[in-house]
């Protein structure tokens, strides 16, 4: 933390469970104590109907010195049915920011649609995690030209990258229309 903070910047991260005293001394904080903002919002989409609640508090006095520069913590939770199942998640995060609740909400929305947009492609669709690769330099190599690949099919138009495969998979002039 010290390191982001001196180098003048800043920082939202997810509290995990496994941070022991200081996950649970922001749970009792935000039983305790009254929300200096609240933002809620709701999102329907296919099988999913979802309602966030973000709220947002100064940090607790009992905390690790380890986390410099903390000016707020904040929860989400998130409840709502996917597939007609219900679920219902709480999610803490520390930050070094001093924003309102809905700022807070669009950031931490940014961040999930890198990790959708990017990573789910890379691990699901192009089984970025099944790759039998450990020799050398390979696994570099193969999550670069992926990433290459998500890319050149995001800047042809293709949404779905599942799609972009099926309908360059057979088409090389395709193909090759994306290097031009």
């Amino acid at each position: 933390m010290q390191q982001i903070v001196s180098s003048g910047n800043d920082y939202l991260i997810t509290l995990k469970a496994n941070q022991g005293k200081l996950f649970e001394a922001v749970q009792v904080h935000f039983e305790q104590s009254q929300p200096l903002s609240c933002h809620t919002q709701g999102e329907r989409s296919r099988d999913r109907q979802i309602e966030r609640t973000i709220t947002g508090l100064p940090p607790p006095t009992q905390r690790d010195p380890a986390w410099v520069g903390v000016q707020r913590v904040v929860k989400v939770e998130r409840k709502g049915t996917r597939a007609g199942k219900p679920f219902e998640e709480t999610i803490f995060y520390l930050s070094s920011l001093t924003l309102e609740a809905d700022q807070f909400a669009h950031r931490i929305r940014d961040h999930w649609q890198v990790e959708n947009k990017l990573h789910w492609v890379k691990d699901v669709v192009l089984a970025e995690d099944q790759a039998p690769l450990c020799a050398g330099h390979a696994l570099t190599n193969f999550a670069i030209i992926r990433t290459i690949a998500v890319n050149l099919f995001r800047a042809n138009g293709f949404t779905s990258i599942t799609k972009g495969i099926r309908a360059v998979a057979h088409d090389i002039h395709q193909l090759f229309s994306f290097f031009q």
